[in-house]
């Protein structure tokens, strides 16, 4: 039986010593990192992903402001928001939460974002820092995910780590991240041909597609790490799953993560570390 990595325990930990941190701020500084989350509409989904991170900014002592715009608002609207944001400079982190309405271009709103705001990681040049090995700001679940391999004490170094799925915000950045600490990568996608025998040679599996229960046991070798970064819904039972057949897996895995409960968790808490940071270097103190 595989060891089950929580996410939540690994998250509280982090948070409780971001709490500390913070609390020296007022008298170091003169005030605590400010984060704004932008809301267009009123997709339930999103709803409760900006309350769990307002939640997480009280949890830690971050100031958090929440701008609740109508689903219907322009798009020179938004980005009037965000220029007007960008030119704060009591605030230290800018997210607007995905998906935007279809009439809201949505990489012209993150390119809007100033790089030095950018707590998703998502503006072009913090993409283009990532991969050219420059400071900048990681994207949220790859930073958890790697984050939570060190916390097991998994060595990345020289393992064949397999990728499933080549999204902007979790495939490639991870892929990316684990590169950089001398794994050898193969990125899989729809296209793949032969998947199973591809990710049966992984050591290190990442899992980042969005289809319930794809990687069944039948996928794994003995004694794989397995992560799964997905968040879906069981079409027989409506509970939430990942994208790993989570019971038949881990009888395989030497370490798995649950859904929910596991990279989830570590999202939110690296969205935290992300302000705290980029607050650091406005107040230049990642320069001392």
């Amino acid at each position: 039986m595989s060891t089950v990595i929580s996410g939540k325990a690994l998250s509280e930990k982090m948070r409780a010593e971001m709490t500390s941190q913070v609390a020296t701020f007022p008298d170091l500084y003169g005030r605590v990192p400010h984060l704004v989350v932008i809301l267009v509409g009123e997709d339930p989904a999103s709803q409760s992903y900006v309350r769990g991170k307002a939640k997480a900014c009280e949890q830690i002592g971050i100031r958090n402001t929440t701008i609740l715009l109508p689903a219907q608002v322009s798009e020179e609207t938004l980005l009037s928001k965000i220029a007007e944001l960008n030119a704060d400079d009591s605030v230290d982190g800018i997210l607007v939460q995905l998906p935007l309405p279809s009439h809201i271009d949505e990489d012209r709103v993150i390119e809007s974002i100033s790089q030095d705001k950018d707590v998703d990681g998502f503006h072009p040049l913090n993409v283009a820092s990532l991969w050219m090995k420059r400071p900048g700001t990681v994207p949220c679940t790859p930073k958890g995910i790697i984050r939570m391999l060190e916390s097991e004490g998994v060595q990345i170094k020289g393992k064949r780590a397999v990728v499933i799925g080549r999204s902007q915000i979790v495939g490639l950045p991870i892929s990316k991240l684990l590169l950089d600490r001398h794994a050898t990568v193969t990125i899989c996608h729809s296209r793949t041909v032969d998947l199973p025998s591809v990710t049966r040679q992984a050591e290190i599996l990442i899992v980042a597609i969005g289809r319930p229960r794809f990687v069944t046991a039948d996928m794994v070798s003995e004694g794989t790490v397995v992560i799964d970064v997905g968040v879906n819904r069981d079409p027989q039972t409506g509970k939430l799953c990942g994208d790993v057949d989570f019971g038949p897996v881990s009888e395989k895995a030497s370490i798995i993560t649950p859904v929910p409960g596991g990279v989830g968790p570590m999202t939110i808490t690296c969205l935290m570390e992300n302000t705290i940071e980029m607050f650091l270097r406005k107040m230049g103190a990642d320069k001392k």
